[in-house]
């Protein structure tokens, strides 16, 4: 399975966001990495090298390669309705953000493993594709092997005070959730501004 494997606080360093998760790196040196970070960050960029940062910022916040970013762009182009939104929505209905929504991984990579190791059931059945896309009405629950089970609730543990979205129903308890709707942009904070990635493409 083809996944972002570097390193991950060089890369939030560089757009000066927790794209992986809180960092106390960054929090302890929030501009640039390299030798001229600090003149790095003062230094003016060009409309391009914005949007080109905030494609790069997305993909990485969401843990999707560039050809497979493409095709979420293409097939959001392709959609009735605002472009930007819908490439949004087509990333937050993933599986394995669905499981981060939900808590059950406490970043978006350990919901990944999650799913990727077979511990996660779609509507009664295994999926371990974490690009899987859920859909309104979808039933997602955590496995029931003991192994499943433990790595769900160590994750619930560290993600109790985090707020949940009403995009999705969730049951702690039972270690299950429901996709309810398709989450508005008002829903999604992505912490980037889209419409330069759908003129970055548009180009």
């Amino acid at each position: 399975m083809a996944r972002y494997t570097g390193p991950r606080t060089k890369i939030s360093r560089r757009f000066g966001v927790a794209l992986f998760g809180p960092s106390k790196s960054l929090e302890r040196r929030n501009f640039p990495p390299g030798q001229h970070g600090i003149r790095a960050g003062r230094k003016k960029k060009s409309e391009y090298a914005v949007a080109l940062g905030e494609k790069q910022k997305l993909r990485f916040q969401y843990g999707v390669l560039e050809g497979q970013f493409r095709k979420y762009y293409e097939e959001a182009a392709r959609r009735r309705g605002v472009t930007g939104t819908i490439l949004l929505q087509l990333l937050e209905l993933r599986l394995d953000n669905v499981i981060y929504r939900l808590g059950f991984g406490n970043t978006r990579q350990a919901a990944r493993q999650l799913v990727n190791h077979g511990h996660i059931l779609v509507n009664g059945r295994t999926v371990d594709i974490a690009s899987y896309q859920t859909k309104p009405g979808d039933v997602v629950k955590v496995g029931p092997r003991p192994s499943s089970q433990q790595a769900a609730l160590r994750a619930i543990d560290l993600t109790q005070s985090v707020p949940l979205v009403d995009w999705i129903t969730v049951d702690r308890e039972k270690l299950e959730g429901v996709v309810a709707r398709v989450p508005e942009r008002s829903d999604i904070d992505p912490q980037v501004n889209e419409q330069l990635i759908v003129e970055l493409y548009s180009r």
